[in-house]
């Protein structure tokens, strides 16, 4: 009976490692689409980004690494930009630090 347990949660736990990757995956454009930063609504974007894996999780409207997939040509026309955000460095640097003398 106890292996039949094990076994299953082995089976169990299998099954969502290998359904993962799947969901995190980014998708590729039709070739009349192009992928537009910074105007996705609320719970509206098409795929993941740093803070989530998947479509339909971004936290508020308009953030700069939220894309949607648009028309070839409408992104910046819409007020969004093509180009991936930069990530901010947060770390602080040895110039940022206080000095002692």
């Amino acid at each position: 009976m106890k292996s039949l347990v094990f076994s299953g949660a082995i089976a169990g736990l299998l099954a969502a490692s290998l359904a993962q990757p799947a969901a995190a995956h980014d998708p590729k454009p039709a070739a009349d689409k192009e992928k537009c930063f910074g105007i996705a609504k609320k719970g509206k974007n098409d795929c993941g980004t740093a803070k989530h894996a998947c479509s339909g999780q971004a936290a508020a409207d308009n953030l700069p690494e939220e894309w949607k997939f648009v028309a070839k040509g409408s992104c910046e026309k819409m007020g969004g930009k093509l180009k991936k955000p930069a990530a901010k460095d947060e770390a602080k640097t040895d110039s940022a630090l206080p000095t002692y003398n």
